[in-house]
């Protein structure tokens, strides 16, 4: 942050303040902006020759924009994260340029790198029921082997993120038939809580040593504290080593193999578009295409090519 100007380094700091308020930006998005962005920041203080204010910034040109997309690509910065870098400094000059009244053109109109987009890496239905079996069997404790179960059921059988499942409370339970979510950016979704999940919540609770209070984390760590993602992501780890799983195989998994499932059995997208929580329906198309893939592929076991 030393290569940028004080005018420029305010200017950053009142755009994550807008974004935090306005967006309800997580912290850890908003930190990788600021790293984004400082970085852009100083690389254009170096290219230019001067630590310069905010009227260097209006000035950039498209060649200034190729420049920098040069070096980030010489430095190793992959095409995925180039376009994630670059989305964050448009989103700094569009308000900086509201702010200022001046032309973001050059920068706005710069072209993000393509791209093949990751699809979801689902676990098969009969996988993922072998995962939340076999994640019972990884701890000595019978009341967190039942918690492990408990959170992983709900990862698969709602669809939950494992920030959404731990982030429920003592005020949750008994979990009742639908649950609110708040997910991303602050936004609510109304979630169906299927029995398998109800009861395998019942069974931890029935087990837990530690009193469950309204404002106390619903799932507790050994010294009863909110439990650590990084437990559960252990636990999924040695079962999915046992099963003979890919590394893939993270509770994020559980999620997108809940969503690809669902549209397997005829689920609409939109309805589960609204279950997952995705702003946009795009992200959700993406299981058309893991659907599709896996289609494909036992297409061509079944029908090899003469």
């Amino acid at each position: 942050m030393n290569l940028i100007s004080p005018a420029c380094r305010d200017a950053l700091q009142h755009w994550l303040e807008s974004q935090r308020a306005l967006s309800g930006r997580a912290e850890n998005t908003l930190t990788a902006y600021r790293g984004d962005v400082a970085d852009f920041l100083a690389f254009m203080t170096v290219h230019h020759g001067a630590r310069e204010g905010l009227p260097a910034l209006e000035r950039i040109t498209v060649s200034d924009m190729r420049a920098w997309m040069a070096q980030q690509r010489g430095a190793g910065i992959g095409a995925r994260s180039l376009a994630r870098k670059l989305s964050a400094v448009k989103s700094f000059y569009r308000w900086l340029a509201e702010r200022e009244g001046f032309e973001p053109t050059a920068v706005l109109s710069t072209r993000a790198p393509k791209f093949s987009k990751k699809l979801p890496r689902p676990l098969a239905e009969d996988a993922a029921r072998a995962m939340i079996d076999t994640v019972e069997l990884q701890t000595a404790s019978d009341w967190a082997s039942a918690r492990d179960v408990a959170v992983v059921t709900l990862l698969y059988g709602c669809g939950l993120r494992i920030s959404e499942a731990l982030s429920l409370t003592g005020a949750d339970a008994p979990l009742p038939q639908t649950l609110r979510i708040v997910g991303k950016g602050g936004k609510e979704r109304i979630v169906p809580v299927i029995p398998a999940a109800r009861e395998a919540v019942a069974h931890y609770l029935r087990l837990c040593p530690h009193p469950q209070e309204p404002a106390e984390p619903l799932f507790r760590g050994v010294r009863g504290g909110a439990l650590n993602p990084r437990a559960i992501q252990g636990v999924m780890a040695k079962a999915r080593m046992q099963l003979g799983l890919p590394a893939s195989a993270t509770p994020h998994a559980m999620r997108h193999s809940f969503a690809t499932h669902l549209l397997a059995a005829g689920g609409d997208l939109r309805a589960i578009q609204e279950l997952l929580g995705h702003a946009s329906l795009s992200t959700t198309q993406t299981y058309t295409a893991v659907d599709t893939a896996r289609l494909m592929e036992v297409y061509e076991r079944a029908h090899p090519k003469a």
